[in-house]
């Protein structure tokens, strides 16, 4: 996995006399969890972030992501961050405390002071997402609420060829969600689709400049229904051009996608 690119003129101190940002790279269990954005339960990762940090700082922080995942979506990299106040703690002291004030299903991984051009949401190039589908007969307890578990035998050939229409600058729309309100633009750019199969687990890897909402949930579903013999390529890439909509769609479950990292 390539290594995060730094950004230029990155001298920033905590001994700043106006407000310092800080940047988290943050993994979480997502199962349990209202997704990452704010809800009114409180329980979403952003929700427990933002709490976090009001036990250790004693003022309210606004936390901001890179991007939502939904709930029971895990995350091994995503990336968020904060204003602090001047005069504030090093990064090193601000994992530990956070993580003595999170639960262990979340954890900051590590941190550092930023320039304020940088904006965790709006400075990312990219995003890799990676989703993963047992198909051993009997599922592990420990695999539980971390893959899709499918015993139905998947075909190799119809698996790649599906992924590979993925790939390129396409109008997305058609697998995208609803999520109360109209996206302006729906075209996105997928790197790589690389599609990783041993006898007992198939990994679905998504390296794209953006995802709509359920895109890659939907992305899986339709290659799962190829390999099952469901649907066709031809009318997933019927689809994909707005030719047609006919055939059906499915949403693959949260629970086997985690966002891996974001792209800076």
């Amino acid at each position: 996995m390539p290594v995060e690119r730094n950004l230029p003129n990155e001298s920033v101190t905590p001994t700043d006399r106006r407000s310092v940002r800080l940047k988290l790279i943050v993994a979480y269990d997502g199962a349990g969890f209202d997704g990452w954005q704010s809800q009114v339960t409180r329980n979403a990762i952003q929700d427990r972030l933002e709490t976090a940090f009001a036990k250790v700082a004693g003022v309210k922080i606004r936390v901001h992501g890179a991007g939502r995942t939904d709930a029971g979506v895990h995350a091994l990299g995503q990336c968020a961050h904060v204003d602090l106040p001047p005069g504030n703690l090093e990064p090193a002291i601000w994992t530990a405390a956070l993580n003595a004030s999170l639960p262990p299903q979340i954890r900051v991984m590590r941190c550092r002071f930023v320039p304020r051009t940088f904006h965790a949401r709006f400075s990312a190039r990219g995003k890799m997402y990676r989703y993963r589908i047992s198909t051993q007969s009997v599922l592990p307890p420990f695999e539980c609420g971390r893959v899709w578990h499918v015993t139905s035998a998947l075909n190799d050939y119809a698996l790649s060829a599906c992924a590979s229409e993925f790939v390129g600058t396409h109008d997305f729309s058609g697998f995208a969600a609803n999520r109360g309100k109209p996206v302006a633009v729906t075209t996105r750019t997928i790197r790589a689709v690389r599609v990783h199969r041993t006898p007992a687990l198939t990994v679905i890897d998504f390296d794209g400049d953006g995802f709509l909402y359920k895109m890659a949930r939907l992305m899986v579903g339709a290659i799962v229904r190829c390999g099952l013999g469901k649907t066709t390529v031809a009318e997933v890439r019927a689809r994909l051009l707005g030719t047609t909509s006919k055939n059906a769609r499915l949403v693959a479950p949260a629970a086997g996608l985690t966002l891996v990292r974001v792209r800076y």
